[in-house]
């Protein structure tokens, strides 16, 4: 009896987990066909069977040639950051961990700005490396800050420590560009966060770094199950504990960096989207992340068409759109969730 419970149980949770794939998917493609229909210009399809083509002659296969790199950025970078935020939860045991609640956009975002007041950066690797770099210091600064107390990184010291360090990175970005006025106007549209401009020159670059970034998400997913149930029962599991810690630490700040780099800093999608797959998969890491990240590319991407609708012809930049989503989620989950003991 107590079988057949476990097999009917088990069969639901898999019915469940295919109807939630297929409308993800479904999510994704219309999120995509919207973004190039879409715009201060709508086309219709024998124009993007243009554009696809390589057939541009009207200023409609233009929109939509120029729409298609947007398209793909968006995709990409939302899959990105919600893994990336799963990836985050999962290692801090924190439901508030997100790359820009716990410094890791704000640590990116004021190396590529310091690359380029001081160094006069303009390569699209450069960027990349700067990305990098920054987002790996401010992760280790938050980690090391929260650690520096009894009782070690709690989930509660990690999110004061990346807000205080959030707070302090973005006065120190600020400061950088104020006595640059030959750059601030092109700096302060990038700190908002958009991907707009897109070019596949620009995405090229990242995709080693995202597919470098995924597979270490992918492969850290069952360390991040054994992490969940703490340090010493994962141990005693026989998993090696700072192996994971430093598996799943590389995933993000790959993933934040490389999306940071080309798009600037986006909040809230690596906090909204792993909170919304776990009501349609459950926690167990390996299927939340996939999730994580087909949720995150049409959240991103359908923010970015509400973004061109809403100020048609002008744009809000999608950094502001997600903003605007993230900010309740986050007052809810701070309601309603009990992020951890001092």
């Amino acid at each position: 009896m107590a079988t057949a419970r476990v097999l009917s149980a088990s069969r639901q949770y898999r019915t469940r987990r295919l109807t939630a794939c297929a409308l993800l998917v479904t999510l994704v493609m219309g999120a995509a066909a919207l973004s190039v229909a879409l715009g201060a210009r709508d086309v219709g399809w024998a124009e993007i069977h243009a554009a696809l083509t390589g057939q541009v002659q009207t200023v409609g296969d233009a929109a939509v040639a120029s729409r298609l790199p947007r398209t793909l950025l968006a995709l990409l970078a939302g899959a990105a950051l919600g893994v990336a935020g799963g990836v985050m939860q999962g290692l801090t045991r924190n439901p508030l961990a997100d790359p820009g609640l716990l410094g890791v956009n704000a640590g990116a975002a004021l190396a590529v700005v310091v690359g380029i007041a001081w160094f006069n950066i303009q390569t699209s690797l450069s960027f990349i490396a700067c990305a990098l770099a920054g987002a790996g210091l401010a992760a280790v600064a938050v980690y090391t800050i929260a650690s520096l107390s009894r009782g070690g990184a709690t989930p509660l010291r990690l999110a004061l420590a990346g807000a205080a360090i959030t707070a302090a990175l973005t006065s120190l970005t600020t400061a950088v560009i104020l006595p640059r006025g030959d750059i601030a106007g092109l700096v302060q549209s990038w700190l908002v966060g958009g991907v707009g401009g897109a070019t596949y020159r620009q995405i090229l670059p990242i995709v080693p770094f995202l597919a470098v970034g995924f597979l270490a998400a992918l492969a850290a997913a069952r360390k991040l199950n054994l992490l969940a149930l703490g340090d010493d029962t994962a141990a005693g599991l026989g998993e090696k504990v700072m192996l994971a810690r430093l598996l799943s630490a590389l995933a993000a700040v790959l993933l934040c960096g490389a999306t940071t780099a080309v798009c600037g800093p986006i909040s809230f999608v690596g906090l909204v989207v792993p909170h919304a797959c776990r009501l349609l998969v459950g926690s167990v890491y390996r299927w939340l992340l996939p999730f994580s990240a087909l949720a995150g590319a049409a959240l991103l991407t359908l923010s970015d068409v509400a973004g061109r609708l809403v100020a048609n012809p002008a744009e809000l930049d999608v950094g502001i759109v997600t903003a605007f989503i993230g900010a309740p989620v986050f007052i809810w989950i701070v309601r309603n969730r009990k992020v951890g003991a001092p």
